[in-house]
């Protein structure tokens, strides 16, 4: 009998443990949650962005949806969690959607974010409903070498001691030059510089460094739910192009903004609120 007393009081305590563990599971990012709603939109921005760079955009959505905000870990002053992989934080999106019981999530995804969009989309079909791809192509390193294949395995060490080597300094002015071609609104720069020299360096190399070796052509043949895709003007010259990155993407609508680059929610507000707001409520 005490042996059987011991035994239940041990499960009891196991059980407990795992619940403790499981409420308390670290994803690798923060969420900010805002809006109320039986309806969920998940807000996933750009590589070394923070989340506030959907600010303007979810206030259209907070009064009809709950809308969960993410900065991933190593970004934006958010803490750096392991070694990030590609992989690794869209199955981290997954867990949360699953663990919080959010049901089936509009995707609205932003450079890398869309990225993570597309991915969900089509590994995850059960969990998202539509999915938003602003300025985001299946293989980025595919635009320079179209006949790129994924290498297995990645070594990131050359770019990780690159950037993890360089002075604070230096690195600022590399991120101020490289957004002058990626943001038209140069109001923009000091602050998404600024997000940049706050985020983890190991993060942002080893993360780059993953994504440029992410080929998603294939994988986006699972895409089953409705797709919009708003790119920038630019790539509006090069449709043909767009029309094989995204050409297994069936049904995927392709919009392209009429002004500005890389940030169209900034630098071409209005269209893209616009198509975004009619493909939503859809």
């Amino acid at each position: 009998m005490k042996q059987f007393v011991r035994l239940t009081c041990l499960a009891i305590l196991l059980l407990a443990c795992t619940k403790s563990i499981a409420q308390n599971k670290a994803y690798p990012f923060e969420v900010k949650v805002t809006g109320k709603g039986t309806r969920a939109i998940i807000f996933i921005p750009g590589f070394a962005c923070a989340g506030e760079v959907w600010d303007r955009t979810k206030k259209e959505y907070e009064k009809g949806y709950t809308c969960y905000t993410l900065t991933m870990a190593g970004f934006a002053g958010v803490p750096a969690q392991g070694r990030p992989t590609f992989k690794d934080r869209e199955a981290g999106i997954a867990d949360f959607i699953k663990d919080k019981k959010i049901g089936k999530a509009i995707i609205v995804g932003h450079s890398m974010g869309g990225g993570w969009a597309m991915a969900l989309a089509a590994d995850y079909p059960e969990l998202v409903s539509k999915i938003v791809v602003v300025d985001a192509l299946p293989c980025l390193a595919a635009m320079r070498n179209p006949d790129f294949k994924t290498k297995e395995p990645n070594d990131c060490s050359t770019m990780v001691n690159m950037i993890s080597g360089m002075k604070d300094e230096d690195f600022y002015k590399m991120q101020k030059m490289g957004l002058a071609q990626l943001v038209a609104d140069t109001s923009r720069i000091e602050m998404l510089a600024g997000w940049s020299l706050k985020s983890d360096r190991n993060t942002f190399a080893l993360l780059y460094c993953d994504f440029l070796n992410t080929d998603l052509r294939e994988k986006v043949a699972g895409v089953q739910c409705p797709a919009l895709v708003l790119l920038e003007p630019s790539f509006e010259k090069v449709r043909s192009t767009m029309d094989e990155q995204f050409g297994k993407m069936k049904g995927a609508d392709i919009r392209y903004a009429g002004k500005g680059l890389h940030f169209i929610m900034y630098d071409d507000t209005d269209w893209f609120e616009k198509q975004l707001n009619s493909f939503i409520q859809q």
